[in-house]
């Protein structure tokens, strides 16, 4: 029944669109020069001016010899009132083959209704594009996920908040450009296509370049081609990039994702830490209002509050751990293995020791933690490319900052001993050689300044600011599996 009724919908406006065309109208009609969206308008609404707007019908109210629509898109509505009398019978008589969700062009003056609504009176109108299908209620929205992912375009027409939590990313990438520019960065861009990817430890997407008879790999990281850029004399870079892991897809990974990558010669991973604390706080209190974010469920209820008000709480890793299970590093390793059994955390036969604690570190510390925590001196093994710590050769200078029971910014003090830089390399690709990326070993014996780099997800800062609880709820088209029959 309910295919029934959307095929019978589908053909009473196709019925429409051939009625309009008879008429001498075409449907899906030409340029048209606008003054201000509908939004725009509305915001700068002064009586008696006239104006040329355009967008897509989303309330029709049908007074007989008059009519009260609504223009809409991202920016906004702008009510307008169009009658026979102003724009003519024929014209009128047009009108009756359009539908909520059709998009129109209106000419006419500003003026303000018995009720105060400031609207448009409509002197001419044109046709634009005929929507063949009906949009969705717009009391209940888009509220099945598969719709909302698969076909975002509703999810934007039906969903207010689902526009709004877009609208704040695009702000909010729009604001850490203007961030970093202000403090001397100039952004780059790297390849996306590399023959040994590298910058991270990840499963990589492979391609074939047939002209080159070469295979490629998408990049999982731009860190190995920025710090060339070091190596070339650029002292303060970043590249906002997308990067690709062949890996997991949940409700905070996605195959295809967005990172900032920023570096600065001269500088150590505290600094850095400094600066990603700043910019972090300058984007809560510029397009969130504020440094207490609160998160939602689907009834408006608050679920938790994180609190982004500075200075930020920095501890040492092996501090976290000691706190989480007390005397855990007098343990050995069969006794590290037992403890995690008897907390029921799922430890694999295959782990070495350093990733047995990390897998602590990461149930018991991170996935707890909500309110901005900087976790610093990592194991060395963890982070193959940061600067050892000169009191203990065993840590690395780096920080995690961890907010919202997830990692949102790794940091670091770069390694840019070559030497030292090749073993790591080589023990983290299991004496592989052809996957160690040699020309960037090679560009660092010219000389790497020291330097302090940062990488932060911008997937996961958006769902922390905007209270999001899935990846996909802030990513325009999340890849999905096919479904069946498609």
């Amino acid at each position: 029944m309910e295919d029934q009724n959307v095929n019978d919908l589908l053909a009473v406006r196709r019925h429409k669109m051939d009625a309009l065309r008879a008429a001498g109208v075409e449907p899906f009609g030409q340029r048209f020069e606008v003054t201000a969206s509908p939004g725009e308008a509305r915001a700068a609404f002064v009586e008696g001016v006239e104006v040329r707007i355009a967008g897509r019908i989303t309330a029709h109210r049908n007074m007989g010899k008059s009519h009260f629509l609504d223009l809409s898109d991202n920016s906004g509505r702008m009510q307008v009132y169009l009658n026979s009398k102003e724009v003519g019978p024929d014209a009128f008589a047009i009108f009756e083959h359009l539908d909520i969700g059709d998009f129109i062009g209106v000419e006419g003056a500003c003026f303000l209704t018995k009720t105060g609504e400031p609207s448009v009176k409509a002197a001419s109108f044109v046709v634009l594009s005929k929507a063949l299908r009906p949009l969705p209620d717009k009391w209940h929205g888009v509220q099945d996920t598969e719709i909302k992912y698969r076909q975002r375009y509703l999810d934007l027409i039906a969903n207010p908040e689902s526009l709004a939590i877009f609208q704040k990313r695009i702000a909010i990438v729009r604001e850490i450009r203007r961030f970093l520019e202000d403090r001397g960065f100039i952004e780059v861009e790297t390849p996306m296509m590399q023959l040994i990817p590298g910058g991270a430890a990840a499963q990589p997407f492979r391609t074939h370049h047939n002209s080159l008879g070469v295979d490629l790999f998408l990049r999982i990281a731009p860190e190995l081609y920025l710090k060339r850029l070091l190596v070339g004399g650029f002292p303060k870079i970043f590249e906002l990039n997308r990067n690709f892991r062949n890996e997991g897809i949940s409700r905070r990974h996605n195959p295809e994702f967005t990172m900032l990558e920023a570096y600065q010669a001269f500088a150590d991973f505290e600094q850095m830490a400094g600066l990603v604390e700043e910019m972090v706080c300058h984007l809560a209190a510029t397009i969130c209002g504020g440094l207490t974010i609160d998160h939602r469920n689907a009834d408006g209820e608050i679920v938790k509050t994180i609190d982004l008000t500075r200075p930020w709480r920095r501890e040492r890793y092996a501090d976290l751990i000691e706190a989480a299970i007390p005397g855990w590093y007098a343990l050995d390793s069969t006794a590290r293995r037992a403890r995690c059994h008897e907390l029921r955390l799922d430890i694999g036969h295959c782990h070495e020791d350093f990733e047995v604690t990390q897998h602590v570190f990461e149930k018991l510390v991170e996935e707890k933690t909500i309110n901005p925590l900087f976790v610093t001196h990592c194991p060395k093994e963890l982070v193959p490319l940061a600067k050892q710590n000169v009191a203990d050769d065993s840590l690395v200078d780096v920080y995690e900052l961890v907010i919202n029971g997830q990692e949102i910014s790794p940091g670091y003090s770069e390694l840019n001993d070559p030497d030292v830089q090749r073993a790591r390399l080589e023990q983290q690709s299991g004496g592989e050689t052809q996957s160690v990326d040699g020309d960037f070993l090679h560009a660092l014996e010219y000389g790497m300044p020291p330097a302090g780099g940062i990488g932060i997800g911008i997937d996961r800062l958006v769902m922390m600011l905007t209270g999001a609880e899935s990846i996909r709820d802030v990513i325009l088209f999340p890849h999905m599996r096919p479904r069946a029959g498609a």
